[in-house]
């Protein structure tokens, strides 16, 4: 790897806080493309052109990553003076249609909430927690990895509202609810029984915090103990339908932006797919003429 890119990689890390695995996919993007072209400080825009035929197999998705990722180093590049020109408009630029989220029906959630209720009722550390964990990701829509890093310090006392650390050590507010707050309650009073009890995570785990692999398989085997079909149940399932139910529910964009800790409002605007016979109901029993022509 070029001394320049080893450079960018530490800027990512230092000034803007990525995480290890995003630092990783940078690295490994990079690197493919230095093992194609060579040297990204020194290459040319015929050799960046090059990389469209090379990228020719993969899948859209895929070609927009890595070409984001040399966007990046070489505006970066420019910005340090070690080239004098920004050869990214020789990148290849799939377009691609960013998908739908998967979400969850009302009924579903029901579903997955009653059968967790169930199981938390015969008193058992690991069926409280599994409780509190699933209150907090549809109730608060968490990322799977700021609700497993919680410390046991974020959980509020008087007011309804937890201090998460989002992406890029981001700090933000999202409220609990009357039900979360009950199901940490009830966490609370038993994690001491979980082991661990010294930890200063909310929901420890072998000396440390639950890891994400851990929270996706405990809701895949809930989703498939309440009759759902595990493939449609993750921890960003739930977060998608904390977003989508709440707009459907009439929440503004802009708050929600806010609760999801998004830094830019068109990564939230995926979630505006809500129930257009919705929409059509709302005009129609809102707008001003609809009233007047009732």
């Amino acid at each position: 790897m070029g001394a320049a890119t080893q450079a960018f990689l530490e800027m990512l890390a230092a000034e803007r806080g990525a995480a290890s695995n995003t630092l990783a996919a940078y690295r490994r993007d990079l690197e493919g493309a230095e093992e194609l072209i060579g040297d990204l400080a020194e290459a040319s825009r015929e050799d960046v052109a090059r990389l469209a035929a090379a990228w020719a197999d993969l899948a859209p998705a895929t070609v927009a990553r890595k070409g984001s990722a040399l966007r990046q180093f070489f505006g970066f590049a420019v910005d340090e003076g070690w080239r004098r020109d920004d050869p990214s408009r020789a990148l290849p630029s799939p377009r691609t249609r960013r998908p739908l989220p998967k979400i969850l029906s009302h009924a579903d959630v029901e579903r997955l909430f009653g059968r967790a209720e169930l199981e938390a009722q015969s008193g058992k550390p690991a069926a409280i927690r599994q409780l509190a964990l699933l209150e907090l990701l549809y109730g608060s829509g968490l990322r799977a990895s700021e609700l497993v890093s919680l410390p046991l310090s974020a959980v509020p006392r008087d007011a309804p509202l937890l201090t998460v650390i989002g992406k890029g050590g981001q700090a933000r507010m999202v409220p609990v609810s009357e039900r979360a707050r009950e199901a940490l309650a009830r966490w609370l009073a038993v994690r001491s029984d979980a082991g661990d009890a010294k930890s200063r995570y909310l929901f420890p785990s072998r000396n440390k915090h639950l890891t994400r692999v851990r929270l996706f398989q405990l809701l895949k085997e809930l989703a498939l103990r309440a009759g759902l079909d595990p493939a449609g149940i993750s921890p960003h399932v739930l977060r998608h339908a904390f977003a989508t139910h709440l707009l459907e529910g009439g929440a503004d964009l802009r708050v929600l932006q806010t609760l999801l800790g998004h830094a830019d409002i068109s990564t939230t605007q995926i979630y505006t797919h809500v129930d257009a016979a919705r929409l059509v109901a709302l005009v129609n029993a809102r707008h001003p003429l609809a009233r007047g022509a009732s």
